[in-house]
């Protein structure tokens, strides 16, 4: 009996901790971790497209590697902050090839606006993105962080409050990866 590669998809707004949270998880299971942003950035250090056109071919390079990657099983950590509209009819083709879990950070929004500030000035790599315009229209009224749209799938998930700490902690996180996965009959037992 082997076990289907594991896909845990770590989901949230800008300046949920994600992509730390992502990598930690991942240093703590061995497992590689995907990061959509870190693709982008060393994208435009190569590239010569518009926003829009690098944007879109970011969303295929992530989504065309954690396929190879799922079909090689490995187990995974993805992390992006692509809205249930993305998410959604990207990880169909994932389901039942792979154990899908969620895990969604959350975050005080005025967390999440102090941590885009100061990565928008001390990381110069993260002119890739679109924090400026972001923070922009938080200070027009605007709530992109509160309006985000999570995935809208029926998966195990786990709520990770990010705020201050990691809630729960961890070690926790790794006990919701690891739970229950299921076993898969090699193909000869399922004939």
């Amino acid at each position: 009996m082997t076990r289907p590669p594991a896909l845990i998809i770590v989901s949230g707004p800008p300046g949920a901790g994600k992509t730390t949270l992502a990598h930690a998880l991942a240093d703590a299971l061995g497992w590689p971790a995907l990061c959509r942003d870190e693709i982008k950035e060393r994208m435009v250090a190569t590239a010569s497209a518009p926003a829009d056109e690098l944007n879109l071919k970011t969303l295929e390079v992530f989504f065309r590697r954690m396929g190879e990657l799922v079909h090689a099983g490995t187990d995974l950590v993805a992390e992006a902050a692509f809205q249930d509209r993305l998410w959604r009819p990207n990880l169909g083709p994932f389901t039942g090839r792979a154990d899908l879990r969620v895990i969604r950070c959350v975050v005080d929004p005025v967390v999440a606006r102090l941590r885009i500030t100061r990565r928008a000035a001390r990381e110069p790599a993260r002119a890739a993105h679109a924090d400026e315009e972001l923070l922009q229209r938080i200070e027009r009224g605007e709530r992109p962080i509160d309006s985000w749209v999570p995935i809208a799938l029926d998966l195990p998930c786990l709520h990770v409050d990010t705020t201050a700490d990691w809630r729960p902690p961890l070690s926790r996180i790794i006990d919701f990866v690891r739970a229950d996965r299921p076993v898969t009959p090699p193909p000869e037992a399922q004939a």
